[in-house]
C-alpha cells in the first residue's frame, strides 16, 4: 500500500523506475537476481542461469486471445507426448517403423534404453512440460507464432514465479502464485497416497539453477509439501527408500524431482540408486528417465511423411494439423547415402529438392535459413549451446557446422529447422548507468509453463525473454528483458 501512494504521487517515468528498483530489491532479497551492478564482468552468473537481466516497470502484454491460445496449447502439447510415447514404444516392438525407435535410441547406452523401456515405466510421462514459442511474422500456421523447442526438465520454473509474485498488481498469466501452486499439484497427484519429502535433486551441470529451485522448494514448503532442494550426494540409500538426513533426523523420500539431464547421468553420484529405487517402486521419479522423450528430434517425425498416418489417428485431425504449424520443419542430420531415386522429404534449395545434406554447405544466404543443433542428450543440447544459424554464418562457418553436425550422428545426433525471424516488440527497461527507464525493442520468446495432472495439462505462468534484435537466439542473458505475461486491460 505504502508502494502503491508512493507511485501515484510521482511521474510516469518516475514511477516506472521505482518499481523497476522496488522489483530488483525483491529478487535480490530471494536469492534469484545478481545484486551487482548490472554488466560487471566478474560476476559468476551465466547468461543462461537468467540470474541478472534488464528488469522492466511492466509485465509483457497478450490479448484475451492469445491468453486463451496459451490455456488450450497444453492439452495439446500433452496429447503430442503421450503419441510420442506410444510410437516410441510400437516402433521399439515392430509395429511402427522401426528406425524411429533407432533415431530416439541413437548415441544412448544400451542399460539407460532397457531401463526406459520397463513395462512399469510404459505410461509414464514429464510432469513439467514447456516450449519456446517465437511470435514471428512468417509463421506457417497462420496463428504468427513457432514452437522452436520443447523441454521437459526446464529451467526458469523459479524465476517465473518469482517475478510473478513481483508484478501482482497485474493481471499474471496463471496468477500471482500459478507456478508454485501449480507445481504443487503435479506434485500431489505423483505422491498420491505416499508419505514423506520430496528431492529436488540438482546436478553439478545445472548448478546455476540451484538458487531458483531453493526457492521454489521454500515455497513448495509453505504449500504444506516437505521439499528439499538437495545435490545428488545428500540423497541416502537402504534397501527399503532412499533418504536425506534433515534436521537431525533422516526423512524418506517418496519423490525425486529430476532437475538434471540425462547424458548427465554418468556424473551423478548415487544415480544408479535412485533409479534402482525408481524401478522397485520405492520412489517415484519425475520426469522420468526415458530419454527418447527429450529429443528435439521429435519435430522430425511429426513432419514425416511416412508417420502422417499415426499422427493423424493418435492425436486427431485439429491437434495434428495445429501442431504441425506450430512445429517447424526439422530434418535429422543423418550422413547416410540416400538412395539415387530418392530425396531428403520437403527439403529444397532454390526451388531445387536436395538428395544430399552436403548441398546445403554451398547454399546462399538467402537459401540457408536454416538452424543446426544437437538433439539431445549433449551437453551442448541445453541452454543454447550448440546452435548455429545459417544465414549468420560465413559460409565457410556453415560448412563446417554441418560437417560437424553428420559426423557426430552415431554419439549425438543433430537436427536441421528451419528459421523463423522473430517479430520486433518494444519494452521499457531500467537503465542502471543512465538512471532512467529507456525503451528497447528486441524480439521476444515466450515460455509457458505446463503443470501435467493426470489428462490435464495446466498453464501456470508464462515467461517472456526479450532480446535486443542482433541477437538471432533468443535467451536469457544480462542484456535480455525477462518478465511474466499478463492479459491485457480490454478498453
Amino acid at each position: 500500500m505504502a508502494l502503491a501512494r508512493d507511485l501515484a504521487s510521482m511521474t510516469k517515468d518516475e514511477a516506472d523506475a521505482r518499481r523497476c528498483s522496488s522489483i530488483r530489491e525483491v529478487l535480490v532479497r530471494d536469492g534469484l537476481y545478481d545484486g551487482s551492478p548490472h554488466g560487471s564482468s566478474d560476476s559468476p552468473l551465466t547468461q543462461e542461469a537468467g540470474q541478472s537481466w534488464r528488469i522492466a516497470p511492466h509485465p509483457f502484454l497478450l490479448s484475451t486471445g492469445q491468453a486463451a491460445f496459451f490455456h488450450s496449447l497444453g492439452q495439446h502439447l500433452l496429447a503430442f507426448y503421450q503419441a510420442l510415447n506410444r510410437l516410441y514404444l510400437e516402433s521399439a516392438r515392430g509395429a511402427e517403423p522401426a528406425w524411429v525407435a533407432a533415431y530416439l535410441d541413437q548415441g544412448k547406452p544400451d542399460s539407460l534404453v532397457s531401463y526406459s523401456r520397463m513395462k512399469r515405466f510404459r505410461d509414464l510421462l514429464p510432469g513439467v512440460i514447456r516450449p519456446d514459442i517465437i511470435p514471428t511474422e512468417d509463421a506457417p500456421s497462420g496463428n504468427g507464432m513457432v514452437i522452436t523447442e520443447l523441454d521437459s526438465v526446464p529451467g526458469g520454473i523459479g524465476v517465473t514465479g518469482a517475478l510473478a509474485r513481483a508484478y501482482s498488481d497485474f493481471d499474471i498469466v496463471g496468477g500471482p502464485d500459478g507456478m508454485v501452486q501449480g507445481f504443487a499439484r503435479m506434485l500431489r497427484h505423483h505422491l498420491g497416497e505416499r508419505t514423506g519429502c520430496v528431492a529436488i535433486v540438482v546436478s553439478d551441470e545445472a548448478q546455476d539453477y540451484r538458487p531458483e529451485m531453493a526457492w521454489v522448494a521454500a515455497r513448495l514448503q509453505k504449500e504444506g509439501i516437505e521439499a528439499y532442494c538437495v545435490h545428488p550426494r545428500e540423497v541416502r540409500f537402504t534397501e527399503e527408500t532412499l533418504l536425506l538426513a534433515r534436521d537431525g533426523s533422516d526423512r524418506p523420500v517418496s519423490l525425486v524431482y529430476r532437475f538434471f539431464e540425462l547424458f548427465d547421468l554418468k556424473n551423478i553420484p548415487k544415480s544408479e540408486l535412485i533409479m534402482y529405487s525408481a524401478k522397485k517402486e520405492r520412489t517415484v521419479v519425475t520426469p522420468p528417465f526415458k530419454p527418447a522423450l527429450e529429443e528435439k528430434l521429435a519435430f522430425a517425425l511429426i513432419h514425416h511423411p511416412v508417420l502422417a498416418p499415426f499422427w493423424r489417428r493418435e492425436l486427431g485431425e485439429a491437434t495434428f494439423d495445429l501442431l504441425a504449424g506450430l512445429m517447424p520443419r526439422t530434418w535429422i542430420l543423418d550422413p547416410r547415402p540416400v538412395p539415387p531415386a530418392a530425396v531428403i522429404p520437403d527439403l529444397r534449395i532454390g526451388g531445387r529438392a536436395v538428395a544430399d545434406w552436403r548441398d546445403l554447405a554451398e547454399a546462399s544466404q538467402r537459401d540457408r535459413r536454416y538452424v543446426v543443433k544437437p538433439s539431445g542428450f549433449s551437453e551442448l543440447a541445453w541452454g543454447s549451446r550448440g546452435v548455429s544459424v545459417g544465414h549468420d554464418l560465413p559460409q565457410s562457418e556453415w560448412a563446417a557446422a554441418l560437417d560437424a553436425a553428420l559426423a557426430s550422428f552415431p554419439t549425438t545426433p543433430s537436427i536441421l529447422q528451419e528459421f523463423h525471424k522473430g517479430r520486433q516488440f518494444e519494452l521499457s527497461y531500467f537503465d542502471e548507468r543512465a538512471g532512467a527507464v529507456v525503451p528497447m525493442s528486441g524480439r521476444v520468446r515466450l515460455s509457458p509453463y505446463y503443470f501435467v495432472i493426470g489428462e490435464r495439462a495446466e498453464l501456470a505462468g508464462v515467461l517472456a525473454t526479450l532480446c535486443p534484435p542482433d541477437k538471432k537466439v533468443i535467451h536469457g542473458m544480462r542484456d535480455a528483458i525477462m518478465v511474466p505475461c499478463a492479459v491485457a486491460a480490454q478498453q
